[in-house]
């Protein structure tokens, strides 16, 4: 039996988008990562919540958005206890925007914005513990905090979830110490052998995110969820081909990323890992 992928608190554990159109969704994310789908509420209920899967571990959801509802890609933190990590939001400068809320026997949840205005949800997990399957092509990669201040995200997240941030130039590493540990005592028992090869960032490990510095101060502050791909240029023109806009790629020297909207207009990232060579 394979063992469930588990998430310490303070590590980002879900990825779900809200969609006016859940059918229409469906048939885009399951052509663009080759995702199946279960509903995982009632038949006769008017909101659905989509489970997706790859290969058979779940990977994220699709889910029906409620009026005032943002079309994009939510990102999900694990904690141990939804309701006290909601009052630390709050009294450390956030806004608790729902719940805390029973999600079914799934887990409890809470909707909750940074100082800034950033989206993020807290998860509590009991039946469903997080995705089951991360960092390979189809499946979700990494949540990065697209910040101009990453000293006010580093002052709020880093007590609130005991991250450390590793600052290099206008971004950060974020880290969640013990996750490294963590993995390797669980699903990925050769993860630090790994990371002892040259060029990879010390406490890599651990890492759980990074930052991206905003260049306009006008631009909202949100949580950019990374999907990823095989290919960068054939899965930016497949979502094209089925109603996305491609909206700037960029390479860098671990990675060739794409920024797109979905045919809904929420906005992920499709990334494709390059290893540096010599």
């Amino acid at each position: 039996m394979t063992e469930s992928r588990t998430y310490p608190p303070g590590v980002p554990c879900w990825v779900d988008t809200d969609q006016q159109d859940v059918a229409a969704a469906q048939d885009f994310y399951g052509r663009l990562f080759g995702w199946t789908f279960e509903n995982v509420l009632p038949e006769d209920a008017e909101e659905k919540y989509l489970i997706a899967t790859l290969d058979g571990h779940d990977v994220a959801a699709v889910a029906s958005a409620r009026t005032g509802d943002e079309i994009a890609w939510n990102t999900y933190v694990a904690v141990a206890d939804a309701d006290a990590t909601a009052a630390a939001v709050g009294a450390a400068g956030g806004t608790v925007t729902s719940g805390p809320v029973d999600a079914g026997p799934g887990g409890r949840q809470a909707g909750c914005a940074d100082p800034r205005g950033a989206h993020f949800k807290l998860w509590q997990p009991r039946r469903r513990l997080g995705a089951q399957l991360a960092n390979v092509a189809g499946a979700w990669n990494f949540s990065n905090l697209q910040t101009a201040d990453p000293q006010a995200a580093e002052a709020f997240y880093g007590p609130l979830f005991n991250w450390e941030f590793d600052v290099a130039g206008g971004a950060a590493m974020i880290r969640r110490p013990g996750y490294g540990d963590h993995l390797a005592a669980t699903i990925d028992p050769g993860i630090k052998e790994r990371h002892a090869t040259p060029g990879t960032p010390p406490g890599f490990s651990d890492a759980i995110g990074w930052t991206g510095q905003l260049s306009d101060e006008q631009q909202p502050e949100h949580w950019q969820v990374v999907f990823a791909v095989a290919n960068r240029d054939e899965s930016a023109a497949l979502a094209e081909k089925l109603g996305a806009t491609v909206v700037s790629s960029s390479d860098t020297e671990w990675t060739n990323t794409a920024l797109i909207k979905d045919p809904q207009g929420a906005p992920l990232v499709l990334s494709q890992f390059i290893p540096p060579t010599g």
